[in-house]
């Protein structure tokens, strides 16, 4: 071998080794630049989380999707600065509708709850979990749950009716073993407004009194809010000035009702003492009693009222013809007058309202007769319970048709011997004034007051429904609605005058009945049923004081029309312009001669009047004097339950009267509206 050939194969020797040595070096240089591409794209991938974390979290944070929070967790409250959806409350976690008053207010809504309910078996640590929930829930009793979630049990109730944020606060812990479950909990905003109406619910949201009991299916079955016809700022107006004159007089209870004479919707129910609705279950039973439509009480002169309102529409009398006001003896017991009242011995039919006499009303029933008198009250729905939406609306007491006699026929005329709930009067002096129409009282608030409260313009001429009955003429009801704006312009009523709303009315006194029958001397109740305003009737009240005491400014005196007249002028005088009436004094003296009529109407050219020599109910009473001798022989002389029911009514809240007159031999039956 050549010199030459040896340097060349030691040079191809000596090239491999750096060859190979710069393939490596290329394969890391590419492997590098990998590297840097990979690093600078994960750099940009995680710069745009950053960024849009930062946006979600701190610049601009977004809130929580609805699938991420619990289903019972209420939406985010939308503002509403002008009420436009005060009364679209039905919230889509709850089942039970809200209701509301007829201007939108809520009166009732469901709110979402949870129960906490635990698997005692999936706890890791009993003490540990009660120490964290007593955190969350303060009220918790610790130990209690810690002896809980000890036990050998699947199932147990840890708490229940927590607010969405205690469920969140709980789920937060992230205990083991802790479940919910979603429930809801019936609340009254407005606490004690309208409670007796409203009623209560059970623990499982059923009602059980009330128009929550009354509509329980309706609000379980469609969530809309059942709108009511109770206005709030009338219902809280006409429970203050009720409570104010409850408290100045000491009675032991009262009530007030409001009722529109067209429709029939009650406006106001208010019944003392009361309570909150949230604590229905622990409110006392005097509380929760009302009075408006479970108490039976007997009318007294307001009554008259309807033995008028019979004898005008019958045929019986005449506005013209004159009644005996002469104390009437009966057996052992005399019908009179108070011993203040100097009456003519004959009065005329606007004489006996407007002075109240209660020998001329019964003369009045004796013309009518026992079955004209029984058919007229049957027809006035006297005879049966007010059909309002309302379980507690009671039965009236009254005398059975056989012991309907010559002193039951008297004593009814004058609102003694029956005892009819104050609503049922209401609903009758509405059918007076009206027109002459018996309306089915409502406190569901009509389609037009729905219109009403969007555009704020209450309709002040509504329709008679078209289910009313006709009972009185529409002459007759205006000569009754004279009638009663005499009795306020001169009569016993005077203290309900309102300046401007032209007030009419009857007031009402009655004695009130013992535990153990007969007749309370100088306990009474008294009551104004009257409606305004008088020249164009729109609105009944009815106000009622049970066992009023004498004060100062009643000169001794606890009748109506010391008492419960002038509270109804205060309440009359604050709610009417929020019904949409306002005070007319500009045309006074034209309205005043328009209901104007005369105490002693003369008598028309060949009419002849009753009166002296020509009273056939004077007649009758001879004829039928020696009934009430052969009924007086065995029956008690004071008033007794003919049942268990009736006796537990006497010991109770209402009151009511015998079957025939009633005290002790030689009782005066005397009663000054």
């Amino acid at each position: 071998m050549n010199s030459f050939s040896h340097d060349q194969t030691q040079g191809a020797q000596a090239s491999r080794p750096v060859t190979g040595s710069l393939r490596i070096q290329l394969a890391e240089q590419r492997m590098h630049a990998r590297l840097l591409v990979l690093a600078g794209v994960f750099c940009v991938l995680f710069s745009a989380i950053g960024l849009k974390l930062t946006v979600a979290t701190i610049i601009r944070p977004m809130p929580p999707q609805q699938q991420q929070i619990a289903p019972q967790v209420p939406p985010i409250p939308k503002s509403d600065p002008k009420g436009m959806i005060a009364g679209d409350v039905a919230l889509p976690q709850v089942h039970r509708a809200s209701i509301i008053d007829r201007t939108g207010q809520v009166l009732a809504m469901s709110l979402p709850v949870a129960q906490v309910y635990a698997n005692p078996q999936e706890m890791i640590d009993a003490a540990d979990a009660a120490h964290k929930l007593k955190g969350a829930l303060p009220t918790l009793d610790e130990a209690e749950t810690r002896r809980r979630l000890s036990l050998n049990k699947q199932f147990v109730y840890l708490a229940r009716d927590i607010s969405p944020a205690q469920e969140l606060a709980v789920n937060n812990l992230g205990i083991p073993g802790i479940y919910f479950e979603p429930g809801e909990r019936r609340r009254y905003p407005m606490g004690r407004v309208a409670a007796q109406i409203l009623g209560g619910v059970d623990i499982d949201d059923h009602g059980v009194a009330g128009v929550e009991r009354f509509f329980d299916k309706r609000l379980d079955g469609d969530r809309t809010p059942l709108r009511l016809s109770v206005d709030v700022r009338v219902q809280n107006v006409v429970h203050d000035e009720l409570q104010s004159a409850m408290d100045t007089f000491q009675a032991i209870g009262a009530c007030a009702i409001v009722m529109d004479v067209h429709t029939g919707e009650i406006i106001t129910m208010v019944s003392l003492p009361d309570y909150d609705a949230n604590d229905f279950g622990r409110a006392a039973p005097d509380a929760r009693f009302n009075r408006a439509v479970t108490g039976m009480y007997e009318p007294g002169s307001t009554f008259k009222l309807q033995t008028t309102a019979m004898a005008l529409q019958e045929g019986i009398a005449h506005i013209w013809d004159r009644f005996s006001s002469t104390p009437i003896k009966i057996g052992r017991f005399t019908i009179s007058d108070m011993k203040n009242d100097h009456f003519d011995p004959w009065l005329t039919l606007p004489e006996v309202m407007a002075y109240s006499s209660n020998p001329a009303a019964a003369h009045i029933a004796l013309d009518a007769g026992a079955t004209r008198q029984q058919d007229w009250l049957r027809q006035m729905g006297f005879f049966s319970r007010v059909p309002v939406e309302l379980p507690e609306a009671g039965r009236p007491i009254i005398p059975s048709v056989a012991n309907w006699g010559v002193s039951t026929t008297m004593t009814v005329a004058f609102g003694h011997g029956v005892a009819e709930p104050p609503l049922s009067i209401v609903r009758g002096t509405a059918a007076t004034a009206n027109g002459g129409y018996l309306l089915r009282p409502t406190l569901v608030a009509s389609q037009a007051a729905s219109a009403d409260a969007t555009d704020g313009a209450p309709d002040t001429a509504q329709a008679i429904p078209p289910d009313a009955q006709r009972l009185i003429s529409a002459a007759n009801s205006d000569i009754l609605r004279k009638i009663l704006r005499l009795d306020v312009v001169k009569g016993t009523g005077g203290k309900a005058e309102s300046p401007g709303y032209y007030v009419g009315g009857k007031t009402g006194t009655a004695e009130k009945i013992g535990p153990h029958g007969g007749y309370l001397k100088h306990v009474n109740v008294s009551a104004f049923t009257g409606i305004f305003p008088m020249n164009a009737p729109h609105y009944a009240i009815y106000v009622m004081l049970d066992s009023p005491k004498p004060t100062a400014q009643t000169h001794g005196w606890t009748t109506a029309g010391w008492n419960a007249a002038p509270t109804a002028s205060h309440m009359i005088t604050r709610i009417a312009p929020m019904l949409g009436l306002f005070p007319d004094t500009e045309h006074a003296a034209a309205i005043e001669a328009s209901l104007a009529i005369p105490m002693k109407p003369a008598v028309p050219r060949g009419y002849r009047a009753l009166g002296p020599g020509n009273d056939p109910g004077t007649a009758h009473l001879h004829e039928r004097e020696h009934e009430h001798t052969s009924q007086g022989a065995g029956h008690p002389h004071h008033a007794r339950p003919h049942d268990a029911a009736q006796a537990a009514q006497l010991a109770g809240h209402t009151e009511h009267a015998a079957n025939d007159l009633p005290g002790p031999p030689g009782h005066h039956m005397r009663d000054r509206g």
